[in-house]
């Protein structure tokens, strides 16, 4: 039977921070693999040393010659925490291996500056395009970025600043666990004029009720826009529809260029500006009662040139008495009010009119059928399960995002 090969996690301070039962490992191993950068922190060690760099192909051909040996394979931290051990495991099987993690550099950095890193945004720019990663930036609240040579936190800075997204404070923490450990705290514009060491994590806080900036891009589809094109508020953000909801909802609602279309509970805009860009010779009534999300919505509208977006700021159902009856009707929101304001917003929909509700619950999807029959209006419901791809090292995984019911009404 083939030797098991043990993947050990090394940390910045090297030997001084491993386990007893890690050193024996290395100690005891007739070949190390890993870059020179962590075969040089074992000095004392007999064993052939294989050099591998970054080159996945270079390293399968390294462990495929090992075959019996007792080896040992040195990654940084924690080897499953954005770092080879998923990637053999992956490629070779994972009886093939033994783990030995250390304590992640991540780790240490949000210890560090004291933030809790269970909801962060992680990622290592080693296998993440920039461009993408900024764009998962732009929404989050905590970030830790595994920075490189090439993609150094200056570059990180200077990036988010060309697009707008200046609302992090941003740590840059070195050398982790030695006696040169550093932690240098400042906004985006310090750090974009300052030099680090290649040893660095970087942490980025989002200041306390920071709107997300949106995306910047040129380009505006007629609908399904990226979500990272609106403005949305904190701590609310996920209340915005997602575009490919967007997209179905927009279809359902069968609007034509003379439509009017209630939005109620409008929230940033999202779908009420798409709306508008179908609808442009009617009108699309945005109405939302959140002071913060009304303001937003007007800033996002500026940016999509909808003059049929009518925004209302006010309380359903009293907003929308002196409106015109509409011929589509949206309502999207949570809360046991959803399936009243949906009863009296149909008493309002034209006799060949549309109304398409958005909810994430299924007592209020049951609730919302129910108001249809009552009503009597045909009613159908889609259950919309959406995952959108990461890239992480040569494989793409998916997020998903949460389940949501659209249910359909018609006369």
């Amino acid at each position: 039977m083939t030797a098991r090969i043990q993947i050990v996690g090394i940390g910045d301070d090297g030997l001084d921070g491993l386990t007893g039962q890690a050193r024996q490992l290395i100690d005891q191993a007739a070949v190390l693999v890993g870059p020179s950068a962590l075969l040089d922190k074992m000095p004392n060690s007999e064993a052939e040393r294989v050099v591998v760099g970054s080159n996945l192909e270079q390293l399968q051909a390294a462990i495929r010659e090992l075959g019996d040996s007792s080896a040992v394979v040195l990654a940084s931290g924690d080897p499953l925490f954005y770092g080879i051990a998923r990637y053999l495991t992956e490629t070779f099987g994972k009886d093939r291996f033994e783990v030995i993690p250390h304590v992640s550099s991540m780790q240490l950095a949000f210890a560090r500056v004291k933030e809790s890193w269970d909801d962060a945004y992680l990622t290592n720019l080693a296998t993440q395009p920039l461009d993408r990663v900024v764009d998962h930036i732009r929404t989050a609240e905590l970030v830790g970025l595994f920075t490189t040579s090439a993609i150094t936190p200056s570059v990180v800075a200077e990036a988010l600043l060309d697009r707008r997204i200046d609302y992090f404070t941003a740590y840059i923490c070195e050398n982790l666990g030695t006696p040169d450990e550093t932690v240098t705290q400042g906004d985006l514009q310090s750090i974009r004029n300052q030099t680090f060491g290649s040893m660095n994590v970087m942490v980025l806080v989002r200041r306390h009720g920071a709107a997300d900036r949106p995306s910047g891009s040129e380009r505006r589809r007629l609908f399904g826009n990226p979500d990272d094109l609106f403005l949305q508020s904190r701590p609310k953000r996920g209340l915005l529809t997602p575009s490919e909801v967007r997209c179905i909802a927009l279809a359902e609602l069968d609007l034509t260029k003379t439509s009017v279309v209630w939005d109620v509970g409008a929230g940033s805009g999202s779908l009420a500006i798409e709306a508008a860009a179908i609808a442009n010779e009617g009108q699309v009534y945005a109405i939302e009662m959140d002071a913060e999300d009304y303001a937003l919505m007007i800033e996002n509208a500026k940016m999509f040139v909808v003059p049929s977006l009518v925004p209302v700021h006010g309380q359903a159902p009293a907003a929308w008495q002196e409106l015109p009856r509409p011929d589509a009707i949206f309502v999207g929101g949570s809360g046991r009010v959803v399936p009243d304001l949906v009863a009296e917003a149909i008493q309002h929909l034209a006799p060949t009119g549309r109304i398409v509700v958005n909810v994430s619950s299924p007592d209020n999807l049951v609730a919302v059928q129910q108001v249809f029959g009552q009503a009597g209006l045909h009613h159908d419901v889609r259950m919309i399960n959406i995952a959108r791809g990461q890239y992480q090292l040569d494989r793409v995984r998916f997020a998903s995002l949460n389940p949501t019911f659209l249910v359909l009404g018609w006369r």
